[in-house]
């Protein structure tokens, strides 16, 4: 089990010497320790956002930054640098905060647990890894949204680019032809790599694409801008094995910095206005405590603000700070300041579902899971050399589809996807049984059809449940709710069922496994998808972009929180659609794109 695992990699600690090399001499746990001095930029939150705009920001030696984190170093804990124990990280762990949604109308009224980084580096530090950009097509209507074509993939291509550096795989294998070259980048924080260790899938899945050529074509890199087809994974992890992470790639190198300091383990409860500025309400200053009954501490910006919370935590802190909807706030005696309704509305999210297989094979990995001694043997494998199956997380592949009989779909519902080059779903292949719902079968090999809504149509929401900083957000992905969506799943298991049909499955993929062996008529298959669907956990647009004249959105194109001065939101919040990708990478442009935007307020 993975909990067994944990255990093996908390027993092998000391043996762990790549952990003990982190500089501490910008890095404060407490906020009575901080130096007394002024600071540009406060920035709320040390995630995947939030650590990139503070290096890019300390390039400046004028400016100087605080960034505030509620949460651990990353190096509080071995796991989060291990791909294979990505599963491990959350829910219910130390470097989580460990929501719950309410009741999903759309999943026959289940909650869903809902976790998020609560940790140096954020979300970075505790998700899968996996590295996708989005279509062409999903920043064009960015940019067409906002008026701003600085959004558009065109001009965020160099800033994608910026934000990598590709390196070779953990095995080192020939990677040629399954990547292209051109549209990546090599200099940058976040090391990023192709499949660091084969599994019996590989050679199965791209016989896939020439058996089924008009089904699922060959694509030789998704993070081109047409992701459609399928082809070979990205992730972020280093040739050692590494998960690369915005603790790792963005902060940890220039905490040496003069000019940026560290708070860690420190929640900032709310903004603070200090006056107006050209009329609006200036909210330079932020409010901060340990916990609930520990003392308050406040800490003015004298430039700006700069709110990297995450979907959950940006407009819980707008909210708390009487920015929102009047009626909402004044129901928790929360004084209205400026008027957003839209502030924790439109949240987005993609459904998952793992549809196992039983497969005719001993190099699965379902025993690392359930045998200790193999684990540890790994385990000290990947430490001693960052080689062997804890450097990946098991998807080596992913397919990019559109649903089929568009014409006659589309007549019935409205396409949510961002054009004709952007895929409604994903499929991902996994070498061992895979579920978020169900427990792990104690014996037997599987292999994993995972199947994911990649460009949904429900929208959802994240309000206040009090007005105690302490107390969780009500959180509503509304995960299925839109019929489209549900088709739109079901559809995704139907796909997953072509994908192992084709030849090259003979022999290897012996039976549908458990409840998905069940559910053969789309009746069945509708109430299969809505018993086991949960979420992969990408939420985004609580406080979105939308055009600077506009009443609609929470931010302008600039990322500056509308009605007020001193704010702006940098993380994934602000997109006001969820990309059809994970979005990690998608995150790390719009940050480097966001400094750059900062840098030209504030020119020095």
């Amino acid at each position: 089990m993975r909990s067994q695992l944990r255990v093996v990699a908390h027993a092998l600690v000391a043996a762990l010497v790549y952990y003990a090399s982190i500089a501490h001499c910008a890095l404060y746990d407490n906020p009575a320790l901080l130096p007394p001095k002024a600071y540009d930029f406060v920035i709320v939150g040390a995630g995947t956002a939030g650590n990139a705009v503070a290096n890019r920001l300390t390039e400046v030696p004028s400016f100087s930054v605080l960034v505030i984190e509620a949460g651990l170093s990353n190096r509080a804990v071995v796991d989060d640098q291990v791909p294979l124990l990505d599963s491990t990280l959350a829910p219910d762990t130390s470097i989580t905060w460990n929501y719950t949604t309410t009741e999903q109308i759309g999943l026959l009224n289940r909650t869903v647990v809902y976790p998020r980084g609560r940790v140096l580096g954020g979300t970075s530090t505790i998700n899968f890894c996996v590295w996708t950009r989005g279509s062409a097509d999903d920043w064009d209507r960015y940019a067409n949204v906002t008026g701003d074509p600085g959004w558009s993939w065109n001009e965020m291509l160099p800033y994608m680019k910026k934000s990598e550096r590709l390196v070779p795989p953990s095995d080192h294998h020939d990677t040629f032809g399954q990547f292209n070259p051109v549209v990546h980048g090599y200099d940058g924080p976040i090391h990023i790599s192709l499949a660091g260790v084969s599994t019996p899938l590989d050679p199965l899945v791209f016989e896939t694409t020439y058996q089924l050529p008009q089904r699922f074509p060959y694509n030789m890199d998704f993070n081109s801008g047409y992701p459609l087809g399928l082809g070979w994974s990205q992730g972020a992890i280093t040739t050692f094995g590494r998960r690369s992470s915005s603790a790792t790639g963005y902060l940890e190198p220039v905490l040496d910095r003069p000019n940026l300091d560290v708070l860690i383990e420190t929640q900032v409860t709310r903004l603070i206005s200090y006056g107006e500025d050209s009329g609006v309400p200036s909210f330079t200053g932020v409010e901060m405590a340990q916990n609930s009954t520990a003392p308050r501490y406040t800490i003015q910006a004298s430039k700006e603000v700069i709110l990297s919370a995450g979907s959950v935590g940006t407009p819980q802190l707008l909210q708390l700070s009487g920015i929102g909807n009047p009626e909402t706030l004044q129901a928790l005696n929360i004084t209205p300041v400026v008027n957003l309704t839209d502030v924790g509305q439109n949240l987005s999210d993609h459904p998952l579902l793992g549809n196992p297989w039983v497969a005719n094979s001993t190099e699965t990995w379902d025993n690392i899971f359930r045998n200790t001694s193999l684990a540890n043997e790994l385990f000290l494998q990947w430490n001693a050399t960052g080689t062997g199956p804890f450097v990946d997380d098991g998807t080596n592949q992913i397919a990019w589809v559109r649903l089929q009989n568009e014409t006659e779909l589309f007549r019935n519902y409205t396409d949510p996807s961002a054009g004709p080059a952007s895929p409604h779903i994903e499929i991902l292949p996994h070498n061992q049984y895979v579920s978020f719902t169900l427990p792990e079968p104690d014996t037997g090999s599987y292999l994993t059809m995972i199947t994911a809504v990649v460009s949904p149509a429900s929208r959802g929401s994240v309000e206040l449940a009090s007005s105690d900083p302490f107390d969780y957000p009500i959180i509503n992905p509304n995960l299925l709710a839109d019929p489209f969506d549900a088709y739109a799943m079901v559809e995704a298991v139907k796909a997953a069922r072509e994908l192992v049909s084709a030849p090259a499955w003979t022999g290897f993929a012996l039976a549908e496994y458990g409840a998905l062996a069940d559910a053969q008529t789309d009746e069945e298959l509708y109430t299969y998808v809505r018993n086991y669907t949960t979420t992969v956990w990408h939420p985004v647009g609580t406080a979105s972009m939308a055009a600077a004249g506009s009443d609609e959105g929470v931010v302008t194109p600039a990322l500056l929180v509308k009605g007020t001065a001193g704010l702006r939101v940098v993380d994934a919040s602000v997109l006001p659609y969820i990309p059809s990708a994970h979005p990690q990478a998608a995150i790390y442009a719009v940050a480097e794109r966001a400094a750059d935007l900062i840098k030209a307020a504030w020119p020095q």
